[in-house]
Parts: structure tokens; C-alpha cells; sequence
């Protein structure tokens, strides 16, 4: 049997599905007719042999409580192993209905009310709300723009930061999601270190370790033992394989001590098996989801590099930050002089686009938009088509 979706030029039509991405525009402000190009989902097909894997499943007829067995965590061991060369062990693993809901799970573990937590803005939305939503305080070590048009980390700040604000839980975003970088070792050791000097308990948000163009993804936990002590690393198969409607995570906590407090707030919170299809979808792509993978990641990598020369051609005042991981293209409108609300309402009421303005992610983001190309190529030519018509007017 041979895998059947692998053309990435097909528009699928999502409208009426139940689509947070398109559906819900009128419902969340926007104007009904605006292109979508916000969540991170992809707008591909997912592997053919995950839609059987599914329609199978789903012919049993029967959705009673579910677990996995072994037989689950070798495939997802075989995956990690294979490609981010890591050896991970079946007691490490906890299940969760997502990350983000991990990330809360987290904070609840490992912090009281009135604490702060650590985040690098700018930085995915939900990090600060699971934070604040708790009853946390935010700190942020600010990433910092550099003159090689890549985000970098000021580590005297790091180390300051945690000390004065008796921080005890960072948020690590790798590969970070919206400036794309893929941390190299030494940036990994050398907040790694400090981390442990301090005793700081790190979550590592490696949901997008899948999609390198530059560089290789390192999972942090794995550069040395005493990380591992102190990591809770969160994984998924639903941004590689289109799967965000699953809401199925695969969560790895080394430390014995750091995994019962994790697991005892999931008990807290009421959950326990998830959802059979996640278990099913997730099992299928990382058995049988290579060949599909590995054309998706070729296909959006050109998607990238089109939308690359696309603004140094034709978007004048725009500049597109070097993008090394994730399909999230973080675009730099401030030398166009727009003011951060100008840029909105361009955006939205004239190139009549749906994207991700950089504000959502810290004041750091103010006058950045982040746009997904994880589509057909002609819709994200588009989507640029728009903005540089937007942009002349």
C-alpha cells in the first residue's frame, strides 16, 4: 500500500468543518472574508496511512476507555530515537490531552501561587497565560534582535533574572515558535548550567523538533544527566502530522519525584485516558508516516525560501527574520513606519489577512506579524500578494 497524500499544491476546502482556523473568524473579530493564516496547523492532507489507521478504528464501532501498552512506546521510542537520537525509557512517559495543558499541569507541579516562572518573549501566547491564569507572575528574559537577523539570548540577564526573582520554573521554547530559532549545544549548556545552579525546574516545549532547515535540533534533557533531572520535555506528533484536533502529547519526566507531582496535578485536574483516535493517529504516524513526512518537510522548506525572496523582492520596509525551525515565518513591518495599530488594521481591513500580530507574543513583538506557510503555495503567494498591494496603496 502506497501513501496516497502527497500533493501539497491541493487546496482542501476546511470551511464548514468545524475549523478553528477558518470557521471562526466573524466569532473572534475578524471579517468574514479574510485569508487564514494564524494557527499553526497545515492546511495538507495528513498521511494516508493515519486516515486508514483512523477509518479502521473507527469501523469497530465501539469508543470505550482506552490505554496503550508497550507496543505504543516502542514506536514513539523508534521515532525519538531515530530522529533527534535519543534514548528515551517507557517510565519516563506521561500522556496528556496537549501541551499547553502540560504546561499548566507544570506550573500547578511545580509552583505556589504568587511565584514567577520564566519565559523568553516573544514567546507562544499560551505560555503567559497558563502562567498568569494560575496565579503566577511572568518574567521575562527578553530575546534580543541581532545584526545576523537571528534572536539571541542575553544570558547575564537569564541568570539575573532567576536570581532576583527566585524563579523556579523556565519555560523553554525549542525550536522557539514565533522567531525560529533552533538552539545550538552551547546555548543549551550554557542556560542548562544555570539552571542548575539555581535549581530551576525546566519544561521544554519541543513540539516543532521535527521541522529543522538549519542548524539541529538538540533535545535539551539529553545533553546531560543532571538536565534530565530537572526537565519535563514535551513532545506530539500533532504539528509533524497535521493531528492538532487529537489532543494526544507525549510528555517525558526523567526525575521519579518531578513525574509524581506532575502526574498527581492530572489526577487533580481529572484526567486519565485520552481520546482512542489520538492514541490510534499517533501510533500510524510514527510508524508508517516517513515517506509523507519527509515530502511535507521538502515541500514547506521551498515554501519558506519562496516566501524569503518573495519579501526581499517585492515588500518594501519588510524584513523576514532568518527562520531556522517550525513553519511559523516571523515577518519584521517596522521599517515600513506603520505604527504597531496601522499595521493591524493593513493587515486585517486591507490585505484582508488573518495572521498572528506579533503583540499576542510580548510588547517585544509589537510591529511583527507571524504568518503560517505550512499551505498550498499558491495561497501563500496570496497571502504576500496582498500584503505587498496593501503595503503600495
Amino acid at each position: 500500500m502506497a501513501e496516497r497524500n502527497l500533493d501539497f499544491n491541493k487546496i482542501i476546502n476546511r470551511k464548514n468543518t468545524r475549523c478553528l482556523k477558518y470557521d471562526f473568524a466573524k466569532r473572534r473579530g475578524m471579517p468574514e472574508d479574510v485569508l487564514p493564516l494564524w494557527v499553526a496547523d497545515m492546511d495538507f492532507e495528513t498521511s494516508s496511512y493515519i486516515e486508514d489507521a483512523l477509518v479502521e478504528r473507527a469501523k469497530q464501532g465501539i469508543f470505550g476507555y482506552s490505554e496503550v501498552q508497550t507496543p505504543y512506546f516502542e514506536i514513539v521510542r523508534k521515532w525519538m530515537k531515530n530522529h533527534h537520537n535519543w534514548e528515551v525509557q517507557e517510565k519516563w512517559l506521561v500522556k496528556t490531552p496537549g501541551i499547553v495543558f502540560a504546561l499548566a499541569m507544570a506550573v500547578k507541579a511545580y509552583t505556589e501561587p504568587g511565584d514567577s516562572v520564566l519565559i523568553q518573549l516573544p514567546v507562544y501566547y499560551p505560555f503567559s497565560e497558563v502562567i498568569e491564569d494560575n496565579g503566577r507572575k511572568v518574567v521575562s528574559n527578553t530575546l534580543y534582535l541581532g545584526e545576523d537577523n537571528r534572536y539571541h539570548i542575553d544570558f547575564e540577564d537569564f541568570e539575573k533574572k532567576i536570581a532576583e526573582e527566585k524563579i523556579k520554573l523556565f519555560f523553554l521554547c525549542n525550536p522557539h515558535n514565533p522567531v525560529g530559532r533552533v538552539w545550538t549545544e552551547e546555548e543549551l549548556i550554557r542556560l542548562g548550567d544555570i539552571c542548575v545552579k539555581y535549581g530551576v525546574i525546566v519544561v521544554s516545549d519541543e513540539i516543532h523538533q521535527d521541522f529543522i532547515f538549519k542548524g539541529k535540533h538538540i533535545v535539551f534533557a539529553d545533553l546531560k544527566k543532571e538536565y534530565g533531572d530537572i526537565s519535563i520535555t514535551c513532545t506530539s506528533p500533532s504539528k509533524t502530522f497535521n493531528l492538532a484536533s487529537m489532543m494526544m502529547s507525549n510528555i517525558f519526566i526523567p526525575n521519579h519525584d518531578l513525574k509524581q507531582k506532575f502526574r498527581k496535578e492530572l489526577d487533580a485536574a481529572g484526567t486519565s485516558q485520552l481520546g482512542v483516535m489520538g492514541l490510534v493517529a499517533c501510533e500510524a504516524a510514527y510508524s508508517h508516516g516517513e515517506e509523507w513526512y519527509q515530502a511535507m518537510l521538502s515541500y514547506v522548506k521551498d515554501n519558506i525560501e519562496f516566501t524569503r525572496n518573495y519579501v526581499e523582492e517585492n515588500l518594501s520596509g519588510v524584513k523576514m527574520i532568518d527562520l531556522e525551525g517550525t513553519y511559523l515565518v516571523w515577518l519584521d513591518f517596522r521599517g515600513t513606519g506603520l505604527s504597531a495599530e496601522e499595521l493591524e488594521k493593513l493587515i486585517i481591513y486591507k490585505a484582508k489577512l488573518w495572521l498572528d500580530s506579533g503583540k499576542i507574543f510580548g510588547e517585544c513583538g509589537k510591529g511583527f506579524q507571524r504568518i503560517n506557510v505550512a499551505c498550498p503555495r499558491s495561497v501563500v503567494e496570496e497571502a504576500l500578494g496582498r500584503i505587498r498591494e496593501a503595503l503600495s496603496k
